[in-house]
């Protein structure tokens, strides 16, 4: 006999029984039905990508969580796992441009995988939802985006939650004019991007390790800090810096469209800590939290006008946003927000079978359950009734049909919906008209 293996997927890896993967399903519906709502249409890439393909893109420490795939042949065409949906799109468009209508807008819904160290919503595979818009430089794609978001949080049920918005040339302009380098400027993004985690003191002590002044990291820490509500944020900082070039006229004008579309101050806000530590963006920046509980960010995105240009002649302005599947499961199974009448089971009828005599005509009435659309399961096994209505129980089916020798000489069936015990008996070519009205009812 073959030595034993304790059953057990690798750390940061999940599988997933059926009751969790409804949930997961119910979720990723909401955000698909969404995404196609406002016009994109699905794409999807493989899950291995060249190795020159996604490296040089996220910056230094994002690329330290990529996983490298080499085996075998392999290591003559290096390869790496998918770090994100962004720049598999960006190498997607810049191969098949011929084939694309621009504006292109897409959705890619698919795992994604990081050599993260495994904690509470963070895991090694994940799945991203990413809708990106492809060949819009105005602030009407980034507009989209930001409503988009908010009318998946809604449908989702999240009752508070705050989309944070930024823009990469404003915080440039915000340490510039704090005399921070030029070419520190990366490691500005870097220490900022740790706000939420390390605090304003952990970010000061930082800059100041690696080498900025102190008198510009203070100019900085103030200017990043402003918490004047709503757009007068974006007032207060312009008297301040100046409004050349700095992004504040392009959040302006996406204030006024997301008013336009009744999303409310209430669901975002300008917050000028707010970093998107990946290398690539160079506009406006998104990132969604629910402030109780505090599992992190569940979405994020901003504009990225230069990554497509490395896989094409020309680059295209793009913009877009990612929502991470498995922060939200957490929050939502949390806050229990999934529909009262969503249980552990797609299975809506159970067909008992008394003997094998009778199992012909339970198939048959099974078959006329499906027929009307109900999803049916025409139990297999050889148990006796109260067995197979226990199973029933333990899944959570709502109907069971009642087949017996009896009822299939006299012609009829009985139906009972075991949630209140509820039972009829009626002719076996009404089962499935039936089975329909004790669904409904429940």
């Amino acid at each position: 006999m073959s030595k034993f293996i304790a059953p057990r997927a690798p750390k940061g890896f999940r599988d997933f029984l059926p009751k969790t993967m409804l949930r997961r399903n119910y979720v990723l519906d909401i955000i698909k039905d969404v995404f196609q709502l406002y016009g994109f249409e699905p794409i999807d890439t493989p899950i291995l990508e060249l190795h020159e393909t996604l490296f040089g893109k996220y910056g230094e420490e994002a690329e330290q969580l990529i996983f490298t795939a080499q085996h075998g042949r392999s290591k003559r065409e290096p390869l790496a796992m998918r770090y994100d949906l962004t720049v598999p799109l960006a190498r997607v468009v810049g191969q098949y441009e011929n084939q694309l209508n621009l504006p292109f807008k897409r959705y890619h819904i698919a795992p994604v995988f990081r050599g993260e160290r495994p904690q509470r919503g963070r895991y090694r595979e994940f799945w991203q939802c990413d809708a990106d818009t492809v060949g819009v430089a105005s602030m009407s794609a980034d507009a989209e985006i930001v409503i988009m978001m908010h009318e998946i949080l809604k449908r989702l049920g999240f009752p508070q939650f705050l989309i944070k918005i930024n823009h990469r040339k404003l915080l440039a302009a915000i340490g510039q004019f704090s005399g921070v380098p030029q070419e520190q400027l990366p490691d500005l993004y870097r220490s900022v991007d740790k706000f939420d985690k390390i605090g304003a003191d952990g970010v000061r002590d930082e800059l100041i390790e690696r080498g900025i002044d102190g008198d510009a990291v203070s100019r900085m820490m103030e200017l990043i800090q402003a918490t004047e509500p709503g757009e007068n944020n974006l007032d207060a900082i312009g008297q301040t810096i100046g409004s050349e070039d700095n992004g504040l006229d392009e959040l302006r004008l996406l204030a006024d469209l997301l008013n336009d579309a009744a999303v409310t101050s209430e669901h975002y806000d300008f917050d000028f800590t707010m970093v998107r530590g990946l290398g690539y963006y160079t506009g406006p920046i998104f990132e969604t939290v629910i402030s109780e509980p505090n599992l992190g960010s569940i979405s994020g995105g901003g504009r990225y006008d230069n990554l497509i240009g490395m896989f094409r002649r020309q680059s295209l302005p793009t913009t877009g946003t990612s929502f991470g599947i498995e922060r939200i499961i957490d929050l939502m199974d949390e806050l229990e927000l999934y529909p009262p009448q969503m249980g552990g089971t797609l299975v809506q009828a159970l067909v008992t079978v008394f003997s094998e005599e009778t199992r012909r005509e339970s198939a048959r009435i099974g078959r006329q359950l499906r027929e009307a659309g109900i999803n049916t399961e025409v139990y297999l096994g050889r148990r006796k009734l109260g067995r197979q209505l226990a199973h029933a129980d333990k899944k959570k089916i709502p109907i069971v049909v009642i087949a017996g020798p009896a009822e299939i000489e006299a012609g009829v069936v009985k139906l009972r919906r075991l949630r209140d015990g509820n039972e009829i008996a009626v002719d076996a070519s009404r089962a499935a008209e039936t089975a329909i009205d004790l669904l409904h009812e429940s």
